[in-house]
């Protein structure tokens, strides 16, 4: 290549917190695939300080500015340097990419097959490398016990039928758990001595045989279709893809070992329950559900998430995941291991941003639009705060298709009275007009906020959410597509879509966007951060919110950060400005000098009410993800990712035969509306049919 090209200069290195960043000469060696680097450049005729082999290393500009990148080295070692400059940054990345890539496919293609080398590490070795001192006893057939699963020779293959499949799945689980020993085996070996990690041999095995298990991963599914397209003309309309459940437990696709088999009473539970689910979907309408509230119970679930023991005991498993990921990959399609989970589905987590309703409903009290507007941005900033389950940054359950969840809150309206913070939210005018209800009898001494949500697109993943309060003639309509990244040392996710708050009572509609989330520290103990600029703008009263979430600098500064303003844009002028940290205390300031501090952490919280698992549908959250916060919440991941594995195989296998028939899918509770989606039945749709049917009586 013409990029394959040498070059060097000085670059800072990061030493540790004690000697910090220093400058040190580096040389990026194309034919040796080597950075290495000396104290400077008139050491150079020396032995290198240090050296990195770049075959399978991971080349990462940092998300910290525009000068940082890092080199992860596929031996664990890393280096974080620091360019002069972002194009500076950007030349030494490109190259470091360039040679990285070609070493790293040069291991596979420059050597022989396996079969013909016959693994024997000890007699094929080079001469520079450590395989010539090695005994004889030590070569690979010895060292890792490999095993083979060999079809019969002479004898046609036949069309498969769902057991031959069943039966190929599980000598399939079978070798996977057998590779993963084998590259386990392989990186806890020392890296130096006679047998190392490093050696070229073994590196070559650990990168075709995962590149195999790849392939016969591919070839299986196209199995699956072919069985699925046979069936395709005997297939009732509606009808759904059971998956192909294998006969025994299979390991853990994320822990290294071999299948371990479970009692045959456990096993038989277990299929009838996956069964029961498989047939449910044939027997769903997609007519929309009227939830009523008085079904609903106070939750008393309470998973929080600060379990280190499970993220410190799989850092392996993380690193070799991290190994097969490319820097800016959309980490969509990417199945997460199981342990990584928070014990609720996204759908429920968006439910959790409305724990503050007292807050919500005062909105609609405020006394003119100033207030309102200043009113929606403190409810916006405290929201967060109770949307994360504790420090850990943990994934909740990505939704199937057609996934619900419904919850609602109760407030006493002497509670929503006020804003939660001091002002107050109706006056005493408003409150002795209440309407009534249809009976002329007096209302509920409580306000009402219903909630619903739909996972309404698997690719994208889309989900749409709604919320209402009738008493308080206001609701909240949104969709959001989240979109994560892989960056390095961590994951972004960006919220892409728009949200609309709705007070009928004043004709006003406030737009809103959501800010990225970031996981990071993922190799460590992962923690979850905000960053980006949000906007909130009322077409109607010209008022309009600029907020800002900070992420942390690399030096100094405080976590969480978060600063805002809102002004009237006719004028230009700024009447309320916002700084603090979104999870600790936010100081709001007014135009009129006041100044007034929210402690998030003493706001108090209204628990959601849910109905219970039995009176759920089979694809409302907490039923349809049952048996997998079951497992988590003993501490079964084995058990909790063979869970987690049938619904996602089977919403696969639904979606396949949608595809093969043409049939598109039938949304629930939301319709498209133009890039959005709308709720199917809107508060400003019903209050201006009732308001219509009243004057027509009349």
């Amino acid at each position: 290549s013409d990029h394959m090209e040498n070059i060097c200069g000085y670059l800072m290195k990061y030493t540790n917190l004690v000697t910090g960043w220093q400058y040190r000469y580096f040389v990026l060696n194309n034919d040796a695939g080597l950075l290495e680097y000396f104290v400077n450049e008139q050491s150079r005729h020396l032995k290198p300080r240090g050296t990195l082999q770049l075959a399978g290393a991971v080349i990462s500009p940092s998300d910290e500015d525009s000068h940082t990148f890092t080199v992860n080295a596929a031996s664990g070692e890393q280096y974080k340097l620091r360019a002069t400059d972002a194009k500076e940054r950007q030349h030494w990345v490109s190259r470091l990419q360039i040679c990285t890539q070609h070493h790293t496919e040069a291991i596979g293609k420059n050597n022989p097959p396996l079969k013909s080398r016959s693994f024997s590490l000890a007699s094929q070795g080079s001469a520079n490398s450590p395989g010539v001192q090695r005994r004889p006893s030590q070569n690979a057939v010895s060292f890792f016990s490999v095993g083979h699963h060999r079809l019969p020779t002479g004898k046609r293959v036949p069309i498969m039928q769902p057991d031959h499949l069943v039966d190929v799945r599980e000598m399939m689980s079978q070798a996977e758990g057998q590779q993963r020993d084998l590259i386990r085996s392989i990186e806890c070996l020392p890296a130096s001595g006679h047998l190392t990690s490093l050696d070229q041999d073994l590196l070559m095995l650990k990168a075709t045989s995962m590149a195999t298990m790849n392939c016969l991963n591919d070839c299986f599914h196209i199995l699956q279709l072919q069985h699925a397209s046979q069936q395709k003309g005997s297939l009732p309309a509606g009808t759904t893809i059971s998956w192909l459940e294998p006969k025994i437990s299979l390991a853990n696709h994320f822990k290294n070992g071999a299948a371990q088999n479970f009692p045959a009473e456990i096993n038989k539970a277990a299929s009838v329950r996956e069964e029961q689910s498989i047939a449910e979907p044939c027997q769903l309408t997609r007519e929309p559900e009227e939830i009523n509230p008085d079904e609903e119970l106070e939750d008393i679930c309470d998973d929080k998430e600060d379990d280190l023991g499970a993220v410190e005991e799989q850092r392996s498993v993380i690193l070799h995941l991290l190994s097969q990921l490319k820097l800016g990959m959309d980490l969509t399609r990417v199945v997460l291991p199981t342990f990584i989970l928070e014990k609720r589905s996204l759908l429920e987590m968006y439910a959790d941003f409305m724990s503050h309703p007292d807050l919500f409903v005062a909105i609609a009290g405020g006394s003119g639009p100033e207030e309102r507007m200043i009113r929606f941005v403190e409810y916006y900033l405290t929201s967060f705060h109770e949307g994360r389950k504790g420090a850990i940054a943990k994934k909740p359950y990505n939704p199937i298709i057609g996934e619900t969840f419904h919850c609602s809150w109760r407030m006493p309206k002497s509670n929503a009275a006020t804003d939660g913070t001091g002002s107050s939210a109706r006056s005493s005018s408003e409150q002795g007009t209440l309407p009534k209800d249809p009976d002329g009898q007096a209302e509920p001494d409580y306000y009402t906020v219903k909630f619903v949500a739909e996972q309404v697109s698997h690719h994208p993943p889309v989900s749409g959410f709604y919320a209402e309060c009738v008493e308080r003639n206001m609701c909240v309509n949104a969709h959001v597509w989240t979109k994560s990244k892989f960056l390095g040392m961590s994951i972004g996710v960006t919220m892409v879509g728009e949200g609309v708050l709705h007070l009928l009572e004043h004709g006003e509609e406030y737009t809103f966007s959501l800010p990225c989330a970031y996981a990071r520290s993922i190799l460590t103990v992962p923690w979850v951060e905000l960053g980006g600029k949000v906007n909130i703008n009322c077409a109607k009263t010209g008022y309009s919110a600029s907020i800002n979430f900070h992420t942390k600098p690399f030096y100094g500064g405080k976590l969480h950060r978060v600063t805002g303003e809102v002004k009237q844009n006719m004028t230009n002028t700024v009447v309320c400005r916002v700084q603090g940290e979104w999870n600790s205390v936010l100081e709001f300031t007014y135009s009129n000098g006041e100044t007034k501090y929210v402690d998030l952490t003493k706001l108090s919280v209204t628990r959601k009410r849910v109905r219970p698992l039995e009176k759920q549908g089979p694809f409302e959250s907490r039923r349809l993800w049952q048996h997998v916060t079951e497992s988590l919440r003993d501490g079964d991941i084995d058990k909790a990712t063979e869970h987690k594995r049938a619904l996602e195989e089977r919403q696969r296998n639904e979606e396949r035969l949608r595809a093969e028939t043409e049939t598109p899918w039938c949304t629930k509770y939301f319709l498209k509306d133009g890039d959005g989606w709308v709720y199917h039945k809107p508060l400003w749709k019903t209050a201006s049919a009732a308001q219509t049917q009243q004057t027509d009586s009349n």
